[in-house]
């Protein structure tokens, strides 16, 4: 067992980097099984060589940030632990260099890691992004900002966006409500994303414009959807016709982006997800970009992303 001190550039630094009731410690304690303690004018790091290098390198790329006024989070300590654990934490701070956008409480959205970082690379890019991966990935998030940013740029008249409404487990009939009542708790996730950008109440303004629509992905068909950002979420549950009807949409001046995670198919019987499909059938497109999440891209709590690998080495297992 060894013991390190970090001690950061600036001193005034040493209260970001701990976090709220050593929030962003804990997260490193857990993170990496070992001690870490604010000492009030340095952290010191008790336990396996190794993991303590990991650590230092943490606290490192953390307090380069914070050092540029930026205001840290457990996002930020999970992103950069990640990248730690690939040996790639020279490369956190071009993370925060740029800001895609400002949420409604006027704080800044950056990406959070490298694969954040190829998807909206790829967004501003190409005509067509497919986004596949796990939960937790941020990609309705991120793919909303992008079309928000696009928006109040002048590049895009209106946003759409839409997701299928499968059952996952309950049926859509025994639902109270018309329609529409019936249908929203499936949008709930994008309505989620703009309400945390825009603010609930240009959220609901821009709806009722119809500067911005969220439908069910049945309601796109005949139509033709130019000078429009639109996202299709959940697209692991669009069968092969759908996949074909919604991409065909696509109008002059319009960016498209497929977001969906390939073990969630919620479709009924033997049904053939979309995604699988469109996957092999586009990929020789140049104009189509086909960006990959994994486990590591996850930015919520770090269980989530030890959940998800336990999952996927059952499912490999059953294979």
């Amino acid at each position: 067992m060894a013991q390190t001190n970090f001690i950061p550039k600036n001193p005034e630094n040493i209260q970001k980097l701990v976090g709220i009731n050593d929030g962003n410690l804990n997260l490193l304690a857990e993170g990496y099984d070992l001690t870490v303690t604010d000492t009030g004018n340095q952290i010191v790091i008790t336990g396996d060589d190794d993991k303590t290098a990991k650590v230092i390198a943490v606290l490192n790329a953390l307090d380069q940030i914070v050092s540029t006024g930026v205001n840290i989070g457990a996002p930020d300590v999970v992103s950069a632990m990640k990248m730690a654990d690939k040996g790639t934490t020279e490369y956190f701070p071009d993370l925060y260099k740029k800001i895609l956008i400002r949420d409604a409480k006027g704080k800044p959205i950056r990406v959070k890691n490298m694969g954040q970082k190829r998807y909206v690379e790829a967004i501003q890019k190409h005509d067509v992004v497919f986004g596949i991966g796990p939960a937790g990935t941020g990609k309705t998030f991120l793919a909303v900002a992008c079309a928000i940013a696009a928006f109040k740029a002048g590049e895009v008249a209106r946003i759409v966006l839409t997701r299928p409404a499968v059952e996952a487990g309950e049926s859509l009939g025994f639902l109270p409500g018309d329609l529409k009542e019936k249908v929203d708790p499936y949008l709930r996730p994008i309505y989620d994303s703009l309400y945390a950008i825009l603010g609930t109440n240009t959220t609901d303004r821009l709806m009722e414009r119809g500067v911005i629509e969220v439908a069910p992905l049945a309601y796109m068909r005949g139509r033709t959807l130019d000078d429009a950002f639109v996202i299709l979420d959940e697209a692991q549950n669009t069968t092969d016709a759908q996949m074909k009807m919604f991409l065909t949409r696509l109008g002059f001046n319009s960016k498209m982006i497929v977001n969906g995670d390939m073990t969630q198919v919620d479709l009924p019987g033997r049904q053939r997800s979309g995604l699988i499909d469109a996957q092999r059938i586009l990929k020789d497109i140049d104009q189509i970009k086909f960006v990959r999440f994994t486990a590591n891209d996850v930015v919520r709590h770090p269980v989530v992303a030890k959940i998800i690998n336990a999952y996927e080495k059952v499912e490999e297992k059953r294979q």
